[in-house]
């Protein structure tokens, strides 16, 4: 039965699903480089648990910036703790958005800041969906390879639409 099918199969499934993740920027490199990265200003919620819930916590300083009429730049991700150590509802975050330095925030939302300093960025071009997973697998192979490992926080700025199936660019950045 497969034998005959096969072609069937392929062009609706495999292709389809291979195509999306093209699209998605399943197959594009993630580039590692040392820079100095910063200063920062950004309007944040803090967030903890599982941080496959922090787009909603984003959605929610989106909306309260569109309220507070305040410009929003790129989106900013702060991790605190590295969810391979640290229990998923332990897990802490800052999300929000880049903002101009002289915006005002009002509560609950908080402003924070980030000096300029050196840090080693994984950037990739991919949807919001994959990006993460393709940027950090690719920050822990280049630090393994020189006996490190991952430290936190990370700092995540990704630049994109704000529907998470479109294509945009993401930064990781650890302090060096």
């Amino acid at each position: 039965m497969f034998k005959k099918h096969w072609l069937s199969i392929l062009v609706a499934f495999v292709i389809p699903l291979v195509t999306v993740f093209w699209w998605w920027g399943g197959f594009n490199a993630v580039s590692i480089t040392e820079a100095q990265r910063g200063p920062y200003r950004f309007a944040y919620l803090d967030h903890q648990g599982d941080f496959s819930k922090l787009p909603d916590t984003q959605r929610q300083v989106r909306r309260l910036l569109e309220e507070q009429h305040i410009r929003k730049g790129a989106m900013i991700t702060v991790l605190l703790d590295d969810p391979r150590k640290t229990e998923r509802k332990q897990l802490r975050a800052q999300t929000g958005y880049l903002i101009d330095a002289a915006a005002q925030v009002g509560e609950p939302l908080k402003a924070g800041s980030i000096p300029a300093r050196p840090v080693l960025v994984a950037e990739v071009h991919a949807a919001a969906l994959l990006a993460p997973s393709k940027a950090y697998q690719a920050l822990h192979d280049y630090l393994k390879a020189r006996q490190l490992d991952i430290r936190m926080p990370t700092v995540e700025i990704y630049a994109s639409p704000v529907e998470v199936y479109k294509v945009g660019d993401l930064s990781v950045e650890m302090e060096r």
